[in-house]
Order: structure tokens, then C-alpha cells, then sequence
């Protein structure tokens, strides 16, 4: 059986990721998460424009700044590792 490609793979991670307890993920783990999958989905920061009085944005504009460096690509293998780290496979 072929191996599945990382789009599919990406798209998988993502439905699990969905499916996940937020509540019981740490805050870094979920940063981690949003950072990764607006990278891989968006690519670079850009133009993204979010509220500057709410905290909750801060923190996930400086989660996906720190992996602005990361290719898409890189992203969606990170994104998957750790879904599956979270999940335990």
C-alpha cells in the first residue's frame, strides 16, 4: 500500500486534532498547534491583522511568529508529529 502523500496526511492530522478535548491540552501544546497549522495553511505572517487589546490574539500571533521561518511543507510534518505525539501514536 502506498504510502498516503503529506497533504492527505495534514488533512487527517487535522480531523484528529479537531476531534481532541480542548480542555485538556495545555495552553503551549494548543499555541504549538494554531502556530503550526496557520504556517503550513498561510504560509509566511504576512498581513494578518489581529486585535491588538485582546491577549488571547497576542499570544497566537507570537506562537505562529516564532515558526514564521518554517516552510509550509516543514510545518504540516510538524503539525502531524505532534498530533501524533498528543495522541500517542
Amino acid at each position: 500500500m502506498p504510502e498516503k502523500d503529506l497533504d492527505t496526511q495534514f488533512k487527517e492530522a487535522f480531523e484528529r486534532a479537531s476531534n481532541m478535548e480542548q480542555d485538556s491540552l495545555p495552553q503551549d501544546v494548543m499555541l504549538r498547534l494554531y502556530a503550526y497549522y496557520k504556517q503550513a495553511t498561510f504560509g509566511g505572517f504576512g498581513s494578518v491583522n489581529y486585535s491588538s487589546q485582546d491577549v488571547r490574539d497576542a499570544f497566537k500571533t507570537n506562537a505562529w511568529l516564532q515558526v514564521s521561518n518554517m516552510s509550509e511543507e516543514d510545518s504540516k510534518i510538524a503539525y502531524i508529529e505532534l498530533v501524533n505525539e498528543i495522541l500517542g501514536k
